[in-house]
C-alpha cells in the first residue's frame, strides 16, 4: 500500500494535477454554500470542459466538486437552517440552534474539522481496503438492502425531541410521498393525479429547502430579534471549549464508521449516512437528552458521516463500475469517455489514475480544511446582514437552486407547498427530519422489496434465513423493543422515586 501511495502522490503533486485539485474543491465549496444548487448540477456543466485535459485531471477534478460541496453544504444549515446539500439536512437541527446560542464560529470549526476527520478515514479505507469491502457489498443482495432500510426507517422516528410515535407517523408520510411517480415494475404512474411532472417523484431538493429553509423564513417574518455573531470574529471564539471537543471526537468516530459503512453499498450515499448517525447519536451520545438544543455531537457526527461516505462511495464505482448515486453515474460516464474502464482491474489497468485519485483525496480534504477555518468568520459575518436584505436574497437563491435541477417552475411550486407544511409541522410540534428520510428511503426500500419477493417467488422467510439478513431483522425488532419498553422504565423509575 505504501508503494502505491508514493505512487499516487507522484501523480498529484504535479503542479498541473494540483491546480486541478484545487479548482475542483473550491467550486465544489462554493456549490455547496448555495442552498439547492448541489455538485450534481457543477459537475454535469463541468463535464465538456475534461474532455480537452488528461483523464486523471479530468476525475480528480470532478471528484473534488463532489466532496467539496459536501463541506460547504453545511454553512447554511449551521447559520440559517438552510441546507446547501440534502446531506447536510440535519445539521440543520443542532447547527441552527448553536448560531442562536452565539456558538455559529465554534459550529463552523467543528463542521470542518469532523468532515475532515471523517473524510480522511474514508480515503485510509479506501486506500487499504478497497477490494475487501468491495467484496463485502457484494454480499448485500435485495433482501439485505430492503431490511437496512427498514432499520433506517425505525431508526428515524427518533430523529426528533419528543413522542417517538410522531416521529414514526413522519416516517410513514415520507415513505407514502416517496411512492409518488413511475413505478419502475409496471411502468404505471401513481398519485400524480394528472401533473406529469411528478412522475420522476416528489423533488427531494424542494422538499428539503422548503421544509428547513423556506419554513424558517416564514417562522420568522416580522421577528426582530436573529442569531447574533457576538461583535468580531476571532480565532479564538471560534475555537470549541474543551468539553467540546471531548464530546465531539466520539460521535466523529461513530459518524466515520457509518459513513464508511453506506459510502460502500451502492445506491446509499451520504444523506442515509448522515442521519443514520444522527439517529444513533440520538440514543448513545454522552448528551442525548439535549440532541436537537444545540450540541456538538449532533453537528459533529453527521458531518463526519456524510464525507467518510463521499470518499468510500467511490470503492464501488472504482472497484465495481457500479455507481451508488447520480453523481457516481456522471463520473463513470467520464471515465468511460476518457478510456478508462471502472472495475475490478482499474487497479491493475490503470495505477496511476486510481492511486493519483485516492491521493487527490487527501490533499483536497486538506485544502478544504485550511480554506475552510479563515472564512468562518465571512460566514459568520452574513448574519450581520438585516432581515430585510438576507431574506429577500435567500429566496432568491433558494429558488434558483431549485429550479436548476431540472429547470422545471413545477419544483418551485413544490418549494413553496413544503415550505407551508413546514411551517405548519413546526406550529404542530411535529419533527420535518423523519420525513425528509422517508423520502430518500421509501423509494429504496420498495424496490428492493419487491424484487426481494420476485426472487423466492413471494416466500417471505427470505428475509432471515440469510445471515446478514437475519441479523439486520434482529436488530429491527431489538429497535422496536427497546421503543416500547424505554417509556415503561422511565415512568416506572418515576414512580418509583417519587415520595410516597
Amino acid at each position: 500500500m505504501i508503494d502505491n501511495l508514493i505512487l499516487g502522490f507522484q501523480v498529484a503533486l504535479s503542479w498541473q494535477t494540483l491546480m486541478y485539485c484545487f479548482l475542483g474543491v473550491s467550486i465544489g465549496m462554493f456549490i455547496g454554500v448555495l442552498p439547492g444548487v448541489g455538485p450534481l448540477a457543477a459537475i454535469s456543466m463541468l463535464l465538456p470542459i475534461t474532455y480537452y485535459i488528461s483523464p486523471t485531471d479530468a476525475l480528480i477534478m470532478l471528484a473534488g466538486i463532489y466532496y467539496g460541496a459536501q463541506y460547504g453544504g453545511s454553512v447554511a444549515s449551521i447559520l440559517m437552517r438552510l441546507p446547501g446539500t440534502a446531506s447536510s439536512a440535519v445539521v440543520c437541527m443542532d447547527g441552527y440552534e448553536m448560531t442562536k446560542n452565539g456558538r455559529a464560529g465554534a459550529a463552523l470549526f467543528l463542521s470542518a474539522l469532523s468532515s475532515f476527520i471523517g473524510g480522511s478515514i474514508g480515503i485510509f479505507l479506501m486506500a487499504g481496503f478497497a477490494p475487501v469491502l468491495s467484496d463485502f457489498a457484494l454480499r448485500f443482495g435485495s433482501q439485505e438492502y430492503f431490511l437496512l432500510m427498514a432499520l433506517g426507517l425505525v431508526a428515524a422516528s427518533t430523529l426528533s425531541e419528543g413522542s417517538a410515535v410522531r416521529g414514526l407517523a413522519m416516517v410513514v408520510f415520507g415513505v407514502l410521498l416517496g411512492i409518488v411517480g413511475l413505478d419502475i415494475t409496471s411502468g404505471s404512474m401513481r398519485f400524480v393525479y394528472g401533473q406529469f411532472e411528478l412522475m420522476d417523484g416528489v423533488s427531494l431538493v424542494a422538499s428539503a429547502m422548503g421544509l428547513f429553509g423556506l419554513s424558517e423564513i416564514l417562522s420568522n417574518i416580522g421577528r426582530g430579534s436573529r442569531p447574533d455573531p457576538s461583535g468580531k470574529v476571532t480565532m479564538r471564539s471560534m475555537i470549541p471549549t474543551r468539553k467540546e471537543l471531548r464530546d465531539s471526537f466520539p460521535a466523529i468516530w461513530r459518524g466515520s464508521a457509518i459513513g464508511s459503512f453506506f459510502g460502500t453499498l451502492p445506491g446509499t450515499g451520504s444523506t442515509i449516512a448522515s442521519f443514520f448517525s444522527y439517529a444513533t447519536e440520538k440514543k448513545v451520545a454522552r448528551n442525548r437528552a439535549r440532541i436537537g438544543q444545540g450540541i456538538v455531537e449532533g453537528v459533529a457526527g453527521p458531518e463526519a458521516a456524510n464525507n467518510s461516505a463521499a470518499q468510500t462511495a467511490f470503492i464501488p464505482t472504482l472497484t465495481l463500475g457500479v455507481p451508488g448515486d447520480a453523481v457516481m453515474a456522471l463520473l463513470l460516464g467520464a471515465m468511460i469517455v476518457h478510456g478508462v474502464n471502472p472495475g475490478p482491474q482499474m487497479l491493475v489497468e490503470a495505477p496511476e489514475m486510481f492511486w493519483g485519485l485516492v491521493a487527490s483525496f487527501w490533499l483536497g480534504n486538506l485544502i478544504l480544511l485550511v480554506f475552510n477555518i479563515p472564512m468562518i468568520g465571512v460566514w459568520v459575518s452574513m448574519l450581520r446582514i438585516p432581515y430585510k436584505l438576507l431574506y429577500p436574497a435567500i429566496l432568491v437563491l433558494v429558488v434558483i437552486g431549485t429550479y436548476s435541477i431540472r429547470y422545471s417552475i413545477f419544483d418551485i411550486y413544490q418549494l413553496l407547498a413544503f415550505g407551508l407544511l413546514g411551517y405548519v409541522l413546526r406550529l404542530l410540534a411535529f419533527p420535518a427530519a423523519p420525513l425528509v428520510l422517508g423520502l430518500v428511503l421509501g423509494p429504496l426500500m420498495e424496490q428492493n422489496f419487491r424484487r426481494s419477493l420476485m426472487l423466492s417467488d413471494g416466500d417471505f422467510s427470505t428475509f432471515v434465513t440469510r445471515p446478514i439478513s437475519a441479523v439486520l431483522f434482529t436488530c429491527i425488532v431489538m429497535v422496536l423493543v427497546a421503543q416500547i419498553i424505554a417509556p415503561l422504565l422511565q415512568r416506572y423509575r418515576a414512580r418509583k422515586e417519587r415520595p410516597s
